[in-house]
C-alpha cells in the first residue's frame, strides 16, 4: 500500500516536471517513466491523464501557434510520438497503444521538385473513447469517431465513423460496434 502511494506520488511529480512548460496541466496527471516534451504552442493536458514512458520515452511536440489537447482520463502508452503543427485533439477516455504516431503534417510533398516544401497541416481529431492499438499511424486531416477501435499496425488516412472497428493499411471499417 505504501509502495503504491509512493509510486503514484512519484508519477504525479514526474508529470509536473516533464510537462512544466504545458499551457495547462490538469489534476492528477501521472507519468511513469520519461517523456520528451517540446511546447512552442498550446499544450493542454486535462485531469487524470495517464502516460507511460517506462521502456521508451514518449515524444510530444507542439509547434509555434499549434494546439495539442489531451482529454481527461486518457491513457497513452510508451513509445508514442504525438506532433502538432496545427491541431491535434485527443478526446477524453481514449487509449493509445505502444508506438502509435499522430502527426498532423507530412513535412514534405511527394513531387521531387517540392520535397523541401512543407505542405499545409490538417487537424487530427480523436473523439471520446477511441482506442488505438499498438503501432497505429494517424495521418493529417483524420477524424476518428467516438467509441471507435483501430487495430494494431493500421495506417489511418481517412475519417473513421463513430463506433467502428477499423484495421489495415490503409485502415478500413470492418464492422460497427
Amino acid at each position: 500500500m505504501v509502495k503504491d502511494t509512493i509510486a503514484n506520488v512519484t508519477a504525479v511529480l514526474s508529470a509536473h516536471w516533464y510537462f512544466r512548460h504545458a499551457t495547462h496541466l490538469g489534476r492528477r496527471v501521472r507519468l511513469w517513466g520519461k517523456a520528451a516534451v517540446n511546447n512552442q504552442g498550446s499544450l493542454i493536458v486535462e485531469d487524470r491523464v495517464r502516460l507511460v514512458g517506462r521502456f521508451v520515452p514518449l515524444e510530444i511536440a507542439v509547434g509555434p501557434g499549434a494546439e495539442l489537447k489531451i482529454g481527461a482520463s486518457t491513457y497513452i502508452n510508451y513509445g508514442c510520438s504525438i506532433g502538432a503543427t496545427k491541431q491535434v485533439h485527443i478526446g477524453p477516455n481514449c487509449n493509445i497503444g505502444t508506438y502509435a504516431i499522430l502527426i498532423d503534417n507530412d513535412f514534405h510533398h511527394l513531387e521531387p521538385e517540392r520535397r523541401h516544401e512543407m505542405p499545409e497541416s490538417a487537424p487530427i481529431i480523436l473523439e471520446e473513447n477511441v482506442w488505438l492499438g499498438a503501432r497505429v499511424v494517424v495521418l493529417r486531416g483524420v477524424t476518428i469517431g467516438a467509441g471507435s477501435v483501430i487495430g494494431a499496425g493500421s495506417i489511418v488516412n481517412r475519417d473513421i465513423p463513430p463506433r467502428s472497428l477499423a484495421a489495415g493499411m490503409p485502415a478500413k471499417v470492418i464492422r460497427e460496434l
